[in-house]
């Protein structure tokens, strides 16, 4: 009962973002993944491919607030938060909410800002809370952040640390159209802006309860342990500085949860966590010193730990 629920709203919601976003299916998959397990969601791409446009989609899709942060070096953790000002008028103090006080924020070029700034989003990620003069204030749910990050090489960035990293449910590239959709997308934004009749096609409080449905997706005791020995496997891999935390074997299992829903099942396979790995564990590798001078990245570390690592067999 839940898978196909979930899975018919999964199929409403890829259709309406689709009106905007030409192709890039896997993408808006990954999207309804993070969503479904409010989880976030990291772009590390270069500019113009369509980030903002598509967490612009996915907000107007689900009728919720959006609010678009762009991180320079200039701005100020209160910039993010919001900030408490003494009002003449009234004589009292007052809380001025910041752009994080949205349900879908797009904090674009995140690795722009200084660490001070971009460690300004660490509690709003994990624990879904502001805290500002000792003041701690609830955000809205459902709650997505969408942060896009230059490659690293390029001037004027800093390196996100690892503990930002981590709260990332997930890391996507959306890449270059194919020239075929470079032409669509051409025919689609010729006359009128498609964002001119997007609606919204789930409401926010269906969604809460489609990410408790999510949960209920069963994971088979050998698929867990699959997942577990992924994870574990990083740790001790040739090459690696710091390997997969706990947190991110908890966001692979519920993004594996997700993942079946959204295709309708009520069970994990194997394949799913297989699919998921690189988008869910990748980021969360760091690779030593030695392994880096020699061109080897985390995704080459995770590819050998997905050969080697034994793959269940699928009884189900």
């Amino acid at each position: 009962m839940a898978q196909k629920t979930i899975s018919s709203v999964a199929a409403q919601l890829r259709a309406n973002i689709q009106t905007v976003i030409v192709g890039k299916d896997d993408v808006i998959n990954l999207a309804l993944v993070a969503l479904l397990c409010e989880g976030h969601i990291l772009i590390e791409d270069v500019p113009g491919i369509g980030k903002t446009t598509l967490a612009k989609a996915i907000a107007r899709s689900l009728n919720c607030s959006f609010k678009r942060i762009q991180f320079t070096p200039d701005l100020l953790p209160s910039d993010v938060t919001g900030i408490s000002y003494f009002n003449q008028k009234e004589q009292i103090f007052e809380f001025r909410a910041g752009p994080i006080f949205a349900q879908v924020v797009l904090a674009d070029e995140i690795n722009r800002a200084t660490p001070r700034t971009q460690s300004a989003l660490l509690e709003a990620m994990q624990e879904r809370q502001v805290t500002v003069d000792g003041e701690t204030k609830t955000l809205a749910r459902p709650f997505l952040v969408m942060a896009t990050q230059n490659p690293i090489e390029l001037e004027g960035t800093f390196p996100l640390p690892e503990a930002q990293v981590d709260r990332f449910l997930l890391r996507i590239s959306l890449g270059y159209p194919d020239e075929d959709e470079e032409h669509r997308i051409l025919a689609r934004f010729e006359r009128l802006d498609p964002f001119d009749t997007l609606h919204s096609v789930v409401e926010a409080a269906d969604l809460l309860a489609l990410q408790t449905q999510a949960r209920t997706i069963r994971v088979e005791r050998s698929v867990a342990d699959y997942i577990v020995n992924l994870c574990r496997a990083t740790r001790h891999a040739t090459g690696t500085q710091i390997g997969v935390s706990p947190r991110g074997t908890l966001a692979l299992y519920r993004a594996a949860q997700a993942f079946a829903a959204i295709h309708g099942r009520d069970y994990v396979q194997p394949d799913d966590v297989k699919t998921l790995a690189p988008y869910a564990l990748a980021h969360r590798i760091v690779v030593d010193g030695q392994s880096r001078l020699r061109g080897r990245k985390a995704e080459d570390i995770l590819r050998d730990v997905l050969e080697r690592t034994p793959v269940p067999v699928d009884t189900v």
